[in-house]
């Protein structure tokens, strides 16, 4: 598996060269630059598509610095609700979510994919916040699980308050 540093939105479109401005909706798009990938944000009025070598693209909408920023639960929080949604099976699908949310959060840092000789692949992650090692089973939740899960995490692990330093 290969990373890569992706820069912040630039708030500037790459075609026009207007900035965007909070509220404004903006697509992003990855593009291979020689080694490296660049970040392109154009504004919704520029997009006509991602261009043909496009690695990946997103819509976002820049946000508002004046509204009430929503912050992530402490990283022993998040760690420890991942420990237990991985001692029930029935919660594998959110367990995932979880992982893929704490490598983006760079709570975990994703070692390797393997499949099992049980046929299933699974993420292996190594502990950055914590020692140890976790493998997780790559279970893609449903359109109707998603939704669920997303409500769990926000009403679970996010907070409106700017986190405090303890």
């Amino acid at each position: 598996m290969i990373d890569f540093d992706i820069q912040r939105c630039t708030k500037k479109c790459h075609q026009t060269e207007r900035e965007l401005r909070p509220g404004d909706e903006y697509f992003s798009v990855l593009v291979p630059d020689g080694a490296e990938v660049a970040r392109q944000d154009f504004s919704k009025e520029a997009w006509e598509g991602p261009p043909e070598n496009a690695i990946c693209w997103w819509k976002a909408t820049i946000a508002d610095p004046q509204s009430t920023k929503v912050s992530w639960a402490p990283h022993d929080i998040m760690l420890d609700h991942f420990e237990r949604l991985l001692q029930d099976p029935k919660q594998q699908d959110a367990a995932y979510v979880v992982a893929l949310l704490m490598v983006r959060r760079k709570i975990v840092r994703m070692d390797e994919t393997e499949k099992g000789d049980d046929g299933i692949e699974r993420l292996v992650l190594v502990g950055l916040k914590r020692e140890g090692n976790y493998k997780i089973p790559v279970v893609e939740p449903t359109a109707q699980r998603i939704a669920e899960i997303q409500n769990e995490l926000t009403s679970l692990l996010q907070t409106g308050d700017e986190p405090t330093e303890q």
